[in-house]
């Protein structure tokens, strides 16, 4: 009975599928005898959810009707303004701005392939990604292809990004670029200023000749990337840009303040021209209304008020440090064993996730599970959970996947 378009879509999502499984051995052996390096939340060691007490507190003490009343469509405008502050920190390009909320980071990346690439067209981003990168634009009528993200001496591979983007824009009168970075999912990397450097000269070079970019930078999990302003020094460098040459952002409050299913975000939009910020503005809100017609209002008066609250923004920015401490610790383990081991792992910067190459990935994950390992497998290798695997089992973990690497 479905539409031709949607005929035979089944979604399988490699993510909550391993997550699935976890917990079905976790019913039948223990939490502790199962290793859970699945799913993007920070456990505590003690295999918890772990959140923000700030957090937590504040949205308990505040008033109900403010949180359950209908927010505007394009958001609460204090939250559009706290989220752009947030975003950029002491980072703030020369350059306008315009923000509107969506459902998590997700919903902001929805509404940037929905937007501004053309049906039938392709959307790049890197071979190591998120896979509903490909999901959305299949439901929007585009198609995902790739560069590859690292060259034979896991650097960056900048000559192979130069070749597709020039290869697809002599195919296409335009081009949306998603990178995701810093704390890659599903890698760890993040983009160090030279590369960003590199990245926009490729980029000026093809709008200097008349195409329109549109460039997306997915920032999910950059608080857990690092120092806040050092983490966001890239941010400067989309100041003064060509008009044709647009930048976006996708905002999360999932991450950064354990607000995973409260679904709120932002796409921000970041363009020397105050009329591309007009139509930025004007085109979101009618994808918002067309798709959840407007956002967690609850979620975005938080916002509001954490940020506000100078008195609270040292406490709640410590509490979530010691998050990123507690998940930083245990990717070291997981370095420094693999490295001890010789298990060859992709550049690990930061963030909640570390990916190990495989020919066979679904193979070695399954040869994990006879020692209660649940890990994610991909098109190109293992995606380890360093925020929910315990500091305890990532002991020895690096070895475990190289065995079932060789018995696979």
């Amino acid at each position: 009975m479905t539409a031709t378009h949607a005929a035979g879509r089944k979604l399988k999502d490699a993510i909550f599928d391993a997550n699935q499984a976890c917990n079905e051995a976790i019913k039948i052996h223990g939490a502790n005898a199962v290793t859970n390096a699945t799913i993007g939340v920070v456990l505590n060691d003690d295999g918890k959810l772990a959140t923000l007490p700030t957090v937590e507190k504040t949205f308990r003490a505040m008033n109900f009707s403010d949180m359950v009343a209908y927010a505007p469509i394009s958001g609460l405008p204090a939250y559009l303004d706290t989220v752009i502050d947030l975003t950029f920190a002491d980072n703030k390009p020369d350059a306008q701005f315009g923000a509107v909320a969506t459902a998590g980071g997700t919903g902001a990346i929805h509404h940037a392939i929905a937007n501004y690439a053309e049906r039938g067209d392709a959307v790049l981003t890197s071979d190591w990604c998120w896979g509903t990168y490909n999901v959305i634009c299949v439901e929007t009528g585009k198609r995902l292809e790739t560069f590859k993200l690292f060259d034979d001496a896991l650097n960056f591979n900048i000559a192979d990004f130069a070749v597709k983007v020039d290869a697809l824009l002599k195919k296409q009168k335009s081009l949306l670029v998603i990178i995701n970075t810093p704390a890659h999912n599903p890698t760890g990397y993040a983009l160090g200023g030279d590369e960003w450097d590199k990245v926009l000269d490729v980029l000026k070079a093809q709008v200097s000749a008349g195409k329109k970019i549109s460039l997306l930078v997915d920032i999910a999990y950059i608080d857990f990337a690092g120092e806040k302003n050092a983490t966001r020094a890239f941010m400067r460098k989309f100041g003064d840009l060509p008009e044709n040459l647009f930048v976006m952002i996708a905002f999360s409050m999932s991450k950064s303040y354990t607000f995973y299913g409260q679904r709120t975000g932002a796409l921000i939009g970041v363009s020397s021209s105050a009329a591309v910020i007009d139509e930025f503005k004007n085109v979101s809100k009618y994808s918002s209304r067309a798709a959840w017609s407007n956002i967690n209002r609850g979620a975005q008066a938080l916002l509001v008020k954490l940020a506000a609250d100078k008195d609270l923004t040292p406490i709640y920015e410590a509490e979530r440090s010691a998050l990123y401490q507690m998940v930083k610790r245990r990717a070291d383990v997981f370095v420094d064993e693999a490295r001890a081991c010789g298990l060859r792992i992709v550049p690990y910067k930061g963030g909640f996730f570390i990916a190990i190459p495989a020919d066979d990935p679904a193979a070695v994950c399954r040869r994990l599970h006879d020692d209660l390992i649940f890990a994610v497998p991909l098109k190109l290798g293992i995606r380890v959970a360093a925020c929910s695997t315990s500091f305890a089992k990532m002991h020895g973990l690096a070895e475990k996947i190289l065995k079932a690497m060789r018995n696979a």
